[in-house]
């Protein structure tokens, strides 16, 4: 308790430049904890899009289907077992015929995915509703990236081309039903959705899927024969990568901010012990020993991290909770960076990210205050007294 209160009076008396400090070390906590709550967004964000959207809570893929493999789709396709065939029909899943073929809009051929969905379908969150059209035409889904790629608008009539089983090539029109904006890239990029059973017989594929998406919290029935379950995590997990590699852009920034904080509490402490010579050779001649003396500079420099907590806290929650309910506005073009993203992220704290960064940088600042009083071990009482350093 002696060298505590010691290290208060003396940090007390330093004044302005304790504050500034801790200032400092406060500019660098509240950054980090910002830049990784913007991961931490960015995840979950594009985590509850994805199952939202594409994955709901899980799906059985044909054993034939490679969604990475565009020459599979010839053959990813089969009947619905019985039981997927019962939960589809309980509206607790929803087949999709994924198939290969190519569209020809404004004169110009394009290669995409044709796609068939039950249009009454309520699993996956995207208005399937509009291919429910009784006309004679066939109506098309699009999103607004493949729209904006073809210059293809809502009410135009553009060509579908495909293969049937047999080899044969077929085309038919289509109508653009609706353009959707989405935040899922993987539903847009080069693909028309058609209603299931009108590209089942266009195809000349009655009753065949290629996958069947599972309702969230839809247990799955099983192993089938031919049918591969894959769980969110399976389908997550190319996501969860893609925004674990760009956080570690942040990752530097942080450490950028951290080491400048350091710095700073490293030339305080080589500045305290150089000027404070006497005081440390009174000390030892008072009874401290050099150990007691070096824990009372450590102390000292951790003391600077205490501060910094206070004081990234009194203007440091403001500003974190105004984001939060703000978000950050994301730049245009991003669209394209892969991850299922809004217009706006908005940061996700939590109780072990904050204490994680508070953690670190006490650890850190009691280290790099630490390693200028070794100095303290090799000195001589007498020269100390003196002012002198040996």
């Amino acid at each position: 308790m002696t060298i505590l209160r010691l290290a208060l009076r003396n940090i007390i008396g330093t004044g302005i430049r304790a504050w500034l400090n801790a200032f400092i070390i406060s500019i660098a906590l509240v950054a980090a904890v910002w830049n990784q709550s913007l991961v931490s967004g960015m995840d979950e964000q594009a985590s509850q899009a994805s199952q939202a959207i594409e994955f709901g809570g899980g799906q059985y893929w044909q054993e034939n289907y490679d969604p990475y493999d565009p020459l599979t789709l010839e053959d990813a396709h089969a009947v619905l077992p019985a039981a997927l065939q019962r939960l589809v029909n309980e509206g607790k899943a929803t087949a999709i015929l994924v198939l290969q073929g190519s569209i020809y809009p404004h004169g110009r051929m394009r290669s995409l995915l044709l796609k068939g969905i039950d249009p009454g379908q309520r699993v996956l969150a995207f208005p399937t509703s509009s291919l429910a059209d009784p006309g004679p035409d066939l109506p098309a889904l699009i999103g607004g990236r493949f729209a904006k790629a073809t210059g293809l608008a809502r009410g135009e009539s553009v060509t579908l081309r495909w293969r049937e089983p047999g080899g044969a090539f077929n085309a038919q029109d289509t109508r653009v039903a609706q353009v959707m904006k989405t935040t899922v890239a993987s539903i847009d990029n080069n693909q028309v959705w058609l209603p299931l059973a009108r590209l089942q017989a266009m195809a000349r594929l009655p009753g065949q899927a290629t996958l069947v998406v599972l309702a969230p919290g839809t247990p799955p029935p099983g192993p089938l024969p031919g049918w591969t379950f894959r769980d969110i995590d399976y389908l997550l997990s190319d996501l969860r990568a893609l925004v674990k590699a760009k956080s570690y852009g942040r990752t530097v920034f942080l450490v950028i901010f951290l080491s400048l904080g350091m710095l700073a509490i490293f030339d305080t402490q080589v500045l305290a012990i150089f000027r404070r010579r006497r005081e440390i050779g009174t000390l030892i001649a008072l009874g401290f020993t050099r150990g007691q003396v070096i824990r009372l500079f450590t102390l000292e420099g951790a003391l600077h991290a205490i501060l910094a907590v206070i004081l990234g806290a009194i203007y440091g929650l403001p500003l974190l909770w105004l984001q939060s309910r703000a978000g950050l506005s994301v730049p245009a073009g991003t669209e394209d960076m892969g991850i299922s993203i809004g217009e706006k992220i908005f940061p996700v704290y939590s109780a072990g990210l904050i204490l994680g960064i508070i953690l670190i940088a006490m650890v850190v600042t009691t280290i790099v205050s630490f390693l200028p009083t070794r100095r303290i071990a090799r000195m001589k009482p007498t020269d100390a007294l003196r002012g002198r350093l040996t």
